[in-house]
């Protein structure tokens, strides 16, 4: 009853607030600003009570985005200093990078000894997640060009904003030379996130090849390390209300509240482009399998609706896995490929990635040519793996790419603002993709006939 209570008061101070402002700015009727101020602050105390009541780490999230846009709008001075906690969020995760990349990586590649057994399905899997992740980044990278969300935000003052070495032109045979790891500890220590992904992928590869006697401590070490790093991860993000209040807060006070146009076109940019992408790689894919699509909606519902609520693949994977089998899909063809999606086919992430990235790009003012996109993109269908489970996990790599292109990290403050609304949309595109990837290896396998599945099980 009080969340209920506290939903509707919220509701209504906010719907009065937005009537008030609206009746004032066409000018029907002539408010104070102090007292609009305090109509205001009313309305945010209303939705803090909301999520007091609520006590959910993404209630509480949102509705700091709200504080801090009003805090930026009332007291700017005030606000601009709030941009040291944004750093201490981005520190530390950024602390997670290297250490999550390659205990995942490593599990992922290494976690199935018997290589013979599931090296058909393997090969099959990871074309099919690469087709379909490499399409997804292209149109992330197609939205952004067209709607240039990133355009024409105003660039924090030079004393607020980050100094960046100094870096000389590189040819290809750099970038190259890049790519790979002359030392690992470097790497890490400088963020160079490929060098990190090749060395696991390597490791990953050379663990398979060596006796059970030594792959087993390895391995084990690893899977603890990939544990440990996504309860990391979750302690970190009690700090993201904090964080993300934080930047919206520094955001509007130097911006003003013109900057969140922009993040609303980024936003609805991303959602535009999710649902694109469904209609014109997913629909396809289900017709060209004959898989029926209507019971397919209604069997994933569930996961799907697990995943959006919690922004964690991972939450909604014993429901995914239920779905696809009660799609008739085997569940020895479940129990490969959906865990092994889980870190290579990352369809709403890795849409997203490329089109936050140009975002970043153009909110700095770097212009990119299309090589540097197409290069961009490339890097990222690399770092894309081996992140899922970890909710908002895709900042990491953001931050590494960000930092890979010799891009400022201001314009990551802004996403931050809005990385909740947006990872609800990519999360259940994760899940979605993931089990559709399940219901095509059964079909390409030969291990399942959507013509005679069994019927539907009431609920």
């Amino acid at each position: 009853m009080n969340k209920k209570l506290a939903a509707l008061v919220a509701l209504i101070a906010f719907t009065v607030v937005s009537f008030v402002h609206t009746f004032e700015h066409f000018g029907w009727v002539e408010v104070s600003p102090v007292v609009l101020m305090i109509l205001r602050w009313l309305a945010v105390a209303s939705i803090v009570w909301f999520a007091i009541t609520k006590k959910s780490l993404t209630t509480w999230i949102l509705v700091s985005m709200v504080i801090g846009a009003e805090l930026g709008h009332d007291y700017p001075a005030i606000a601009v200093n709030f941009q040291v906690l944004s750093k201490v969020f981005l520190q530390l995760i950024k602390t997670v990078i290297a250490p999550l990349l390659f205990a995942t990586l490593v599990v992922g590649i290494a976690g199935h000894s018997d290589i013979k057994q599931v090296g058909r399905m393997g090969w099959k899997s990871l074309v099919y997640f690469e087709i379909v992740t490499t399409i997804a980044l292209f149109i992330g990278l197609a939205a952004i060009n067209i709607s240039q969300a990133g355009v024409g935000i105003k660039m924090p003052p030079e004393a607020l904003h980050e100094k960046l070495p100094e870096t000389k032109p590189q040819n290809w045979q750099d970038v190259v030379l890049h790519v790979f790891p002359e030392n690992i500890a470097k790497s890490i220590y400088h963020g160079e996130i490929l060098p990190i992904v090749v060395f696991s992928v390597i490791f990953g590869i050379s663990l398979l090849l060596v006796k059970d006697k030594f792959r087993g401590p390895m391995l084990a070490f690893c899977e603890s390390l990939s544990e440990v790093m996504f309860k990391f991860t979750n302690i970190v993000m009690y700090f993201a209300p904090i964080g993300v209040g934080a930047a919206i807060a520094y955001t509007v006070g130097h911006g003003g509240l013109s900057v969140l146009g922009n993040l609303l076109q980024l936003l609805l940019t991303l959602y535009v482009a999710l649902i694109a992408f469904v209609l014109l790689v997913f629909v396809p894919v289900a017709l060209i399998i004959k898989l029926p699509i209507r019971r397919f909606i209604k069997e994933i519902s569930e996961p799907v609706s697990i995943a959006f609520a919690t922004t964690s693949s991972e939450s909604a994977l014993p429901k995914a896995m239920e779905a696809m089998e009660r799609m008739g899909v085997p569940r020895k063809v479940i129990a490969f490929v959906m865990p092994t999606g889980y870190s290579f086919n990352l369809d709403g992430s890795t849409l997203y990635l490329a089109l936050a990235s140009i975002f970043v790009a153009q909110a700095a003012g770097h212009q990119l040519t299309w090589g540097q996109q197409i290069l961009m993109v490339f890097t990222l269908m690399l770092t894309s793996k081996g992140v899922a489970g970890v909710p908002r996990a895709t900042l990491v790599i953001i931050l590494g790419t960000v930092a890979s292109f010799h891009l400022p990290v201001w314009p990551v403050f802004l996403i931050l603002g809005i990385d909740e609304l947006m990872d609800m949309a990519r999360t259940s595109v994760n899940v979605i993709g993931n089990c559709l990837a399940t219901a095509v290896i059964g079909k390409w396998e030969g291990e399942v006939d959507f013509q005679n599945l069994p019927p539907e099980t009431k609920a």
